[in-house]
């Protein structure tokens, strides 16, 4: 797990992939922490994205830097714990101009079940499962 939150940092944008009723939606994301033994991102519960995970926790997440990319397959599931929130927009300064973690939209997600695998062109697959 810690060799995949590197490498989302690495990549510094990652993007998610959701299903809305039969279409696929992606949209880029930037927070990777882990905590208490789980790898988090941070969204809002308004926006779409926490409404497609909720109605379909089946997530799919994509990067690439250099020649390596990583997909990862996972289920989203929600911690609503405030200390949790807090925690990642303590990692994430940037965030607290649009969040607070007791705004009541501030959305804290770990992956379960998780399987990533990186690939890079001419060389072998690696998959990590967390």
């Amino acid at each position: 797990m810690e060799s995949v939150c590197a490498f989302l940092k690495k990549c510094g944008v990652y993007y998610l992939a959701t299903v809305d009723g039969d279409q696929p939606r992606v949209r880029p994301f930037g927070v990777a922490e882990i905590l208490e033994g789980k790898l988090y991102f941070l969204t809002g519960k308004r926006k779409e994205v926490s409404k497609q995970m909720l109605a379909n926790p089946k997530i799919e997440i994509s990067a690439m830097s250099g020649n390596t990319w990583i997909r990862i397959e996972a289920l989203a599931v929600e911690d609503d714990r405030v200390e949790v929130r807090q925690q990642l927009l303590d990692a994430v300064p940037s965030l607290k101009r649009l969040y607070q973690a007791d705004d009541g939209n501030c959305q804290a997600v770990y992956l379960k079940d998780a399987t990533a695998t990186f690939n890079s062109f001419g060389g072998e697959s690696t998959t990590v499962k967390f």
